[in-house]
């Protein structure tokens, strides 16, 4: 029932209108065919008191062999009724026909519906088996006796139901070309608010969420006064703050990007010389106090550490920066064997399975920075995973594109993280120390490096599994059309 409904404002204005017409005719129509009914009747009975039993009472005359008492039928039309009632027993009944009286056969429902006329000369409607409805009176004869005269409502019913005719054609016309009209004049009118409609879908249909974007011109507002005016004053001023909340993001986003990568090549060079001057004296041949070989020791670890963490900074403002990656033909299935080599190297209480096709997988791209994603991904799974966990690489190819797909067994990701886990210094368990874990740089360098390639990188995960997919594109565009 509900899809019966109009939905959109156009279609239920309209409705609106071609209804409350509809509503206005039917009360039209119904007056004034009550109304010319009304009026018909009390026509016939003006007639009736007219002739005041007059043909009714000639009727007992009837019976009289000689011409000059036949029924007196002058002035009387074609179809007037009359009857005699002598203590309520039907005496006489004939209709006029051709100028003369004609017998009516009266059945005793007749009978019974004449005689409880009452003599008051007032109008009423009765129906006779052989003639139909009638307006008949009734009034009382010199001789005790009661005179009823009828006149037929049948030209009554064929004049009213030729203006019901009538009227519902005609209204029926005119809520056609009012629909049709009202239609036409609607969609005119809520030309403007259809224009905001397109801009807030162009808007809709925006990327937002990151990088520099251009916003759509301002609605034009004919009338800020009208309705669908206001709304469009209304769009172009919340298009004004989303625009300006963009560039100042945009400009944010910028400064920052700036700072991590003039900070991160600032740092590489005092960075490198601490972890050179560590390395040194450790390589000293005399004797070192224990306490000062640990803290160098501790030196060089947190400066190799600092080393990665300003690389993966530097790479990661090269690619918001937009610096080509290297574009060479790379052998993926290779990349994907050292990596989990290195994989199984680094924990050896895991699990490392392969499922890669037979024949090699070759995509265009980076090896260098292939690599990285592939080690980063498998990094990820062994360090938030227990011991014993079975971490799955699986490599597949077809016309659409090259998948890696990176699963694990464990105990899944927490829910509060899914939509932020490819974000920068992400980092599933918040209580543990730096010096412990990584930087929370691996995810989204995984990210950044896909998105260089072309491709997409996407996570499920749930207690007793977890899987990454980086989606490459195909070389050529056979997979279009599927």
């Amino acid at each position: 029932m509900r899809r019966l409904l109009p939905r959109t404002l156009r279609s239920q204005l309209t409705a609106g209108l071609v209804a409350l017409l509809a509503l206005a005719c039917l009360a039209v129509g119904v007056s004034t065919v009550f109304a010319l009914e009304g009026f018909l009747v009390r026509r016939l009975d003006q007639q009736l008191s007219a002739t005041a039993g007059r043909f009714a009472a000639s009727l007992e005359h009837e019976a009289q062999p000689d011409a000059d008492n036949r029924p007196d039928t002058r002035g009387q039309s074609e179809g007037t009724f009359g009857a005699r009632l002598l203590r309520g027993t039907t005496t006489q009944a004939a209709v006029v026909r051709a100028a003369t009286d004609t017998k009516v056969p009266l059945t005793a429902e007749d009978r019974r519906v004449l005689a409880a006329l009452p003599p008051d000369g007032t109008g009423r409607g009765i129906r006779l088996s052989a003639l139909g409805r009638y307006r008949v009176n009734a009034v009382s004869g010199d001789d005790g006796d009661v005179l009823v005269t009828g006149l037929p409502l049948h030209p009554v019913e064929e004049t009213v139901h030729r203006l019901e005719a009538v009227e519902a054609a005609v209204f029926g016309g005119a809520l056609l070309v009012t629909g049709v009209v009202g239609a036409m004049w609607v969609r005119l009118s809520l030309r403007p608010l259809r224009r905001v409609t397109a801009t807030a879908t162009r808007v809709a249909e925006l990327p937002l969420a990151g990088g520099e974007v251009a916003m759509p011109a301002p609605v034009p507002v004919a009338d800020p006064h009208t309705e669908v005016g206001q709304v469009g004053t209304a769009l172009n001023r919340m298009l004004g703050h989303v625009g300006n909340a963009l560039e100042r993001r945009q400009s944010s986003e910028e400064r920052l990007r700036h700072f991590a990568a003039d900070a991160s090549h600032e740092l590489r060079t005092p960075v490198a010389n601490v972890r050179g001057h560590a390395e040194l004296a450790l390589r000293h041949q005399g004797p070192v106090p224990d306490d000062v070989r640990r803290a160098l020791d501790r030196i060089q670890s947190e400066s190799e550490r600092m080393s990665r963490l300003v690389n993966d900074l530097l790479l990661l403002a090269r690619l918001d920066a937009g610096r080509a990656l290297e574009r060479t033909p790379v052998d993926l299935t290779r990349l994907v064997l050292d990596a989990t080599d290195d994989a199984r190297a680094a924990g050896p209480d895991h699990r490392w399975l392969l499922d890669l096709p037979e024949d090699a997988v070759t995509i265009t791209g980076d090896e260098h920075r292939l690599h990285q994603v592939i080690g980063n991904l498998l990094a990820n799974a062994r360090t938030h995973t227990p011991a014993g966990t079975t971490v799955t690489v699986q490599l597949a190819a077809d016309a659409c594109g090259t998948r890696l797909t990176v699963a694990d067994n464990g105990p899944g990701i927490p829910d509060d993280l899914h939509s932020e886990i490819f974000g920068r210094f992400v980092r599933a368990d918040h209580s543990r120390s730096r010096a412990a874990g990584g930087t929370g740089l691996g995810l989204a360098i995984v990210h950044a490096v896909v998105a260089a390639h072309g491709g997409s990188v996407t996570m499920t995960s749930r207690p007793g599994r977890t899987a990454f997919t980086a989606t490459f594109p195909p070389a050529s565009s056979e997979c279009a059309g599927q």
